[in-house]
C-alpha cells in the first residue's frame, strides 16, 4: 500500500485536526527512522495508522477489546488508551496490512511496553514530539531525539507519567514497566 491509499484511508476516519497530526507523525516517523537505522517505509505505514480507531465509538473499541482477548485491565485506565490496540486490530482487519512490526508499533504507542523494538519507539516518539504539538517539556524530547533516541523516549515517557499523575489520573502498568525498563537498560 502507498502513501497516498493509507492516508487515503485514515482521512475517513480522522478529523481535519487529527488528520494533519498524522501527516505531522508521518514525516517525524520517516526522518527518525532515517536517523536511527529503522525501515522508512513502515515508520511511514505506522504512523499513518497510529490514530486509525481514535474517533471510533468508545463502546465499539470496548467490545473489540473483550472480543479479541486484548487485555481487559485497559478497560480500567483512561479510554485514550483504547485506540492503540485496538487500532492495530483494525489496521490489518481493514485495511488488510499483516506485517507485525508495523502493527506492534501501532499496538504500543500509547503505553510503550519493555523491551521496546525500533520502530515502536519511533513511532511512540514521533507521536510524541511532532510539530503540531506544544506543550510543556516536548521541546526538551525533541532535542534530545536529535542525538540519543532511548534518552528522548524516556524522558517521554517519563513525562507523560508525570503529567497524570499531576492530575490524579491512574497510570497503564505498560507505561511504568516502559520507564523503568528503559532507565535500567540505558547506556551513559
Amino acid at each position: 500500500m502507498n502513501r497516498e491509499q493509507a492516508l487515503a484511508i485514515v482521512r475517513e476516519q480522522l478529523t481535519e485536526h487529527r488528520y494533519l497530526h498524522t501527516v505531522g507523525v508521518m514525516e517525524t516517523a520517516i526522518n527518525l527512522a532515517a536517523k536511527y537505522g529503522a525501515d522508512t517505509k513502515k515508520a511511514e505505514l505506522a504512523a499513518i495508522f497510529h490514530d486509525y480507531a481514535k474517533f471510533r465509538p468508545k463502546e465499539e473499541l470496548r467490545e473489540i477489546i473483550l472480543k479479541e482477548g486484548m487485555p481487559s485491565e485497559l478497560l480500567e485506565y483512561n479510554s485514550e488508551l483504547w485506540h492503540a490496540p485496538v487500532g492495530a486490530f483494525l489496521t490489518e482487519k481493514e485495511a488488510g496490512i499483516n506485517d507485525k512490526e508495523v502493527l506492534d508499533a501501532i499496538r504500543y504507542h500509547t503505553s510503550g511496553r519493555p523491551g521496546m523494538a525500533l520502530l515502536e519507539k519511533i513511532i511512540y516518539l514521533a507521536d510524541y514530539i511532532e510539530p503540531g504539538r506544544h506543550f510543556p517539556g516536548v521541546d526538551e524530547v525533541r532535542d534530545l531525539a536529535e542525538t540519543n533516541l532511548d534518552k528522548a523516549l524516556s524522558k517521554a515517557v517519563q513525562n507523560t507519567i508525570m503529567f497524570l499523575m499531576k492530575k490524579g489520573q491512574p497510570v497503564f502498568p505498560a507505561s511504568f514497566q516502559t520507564y523503568n525498563d528503559l532507565v535500567m537498560t540505558k547506556e551513559d
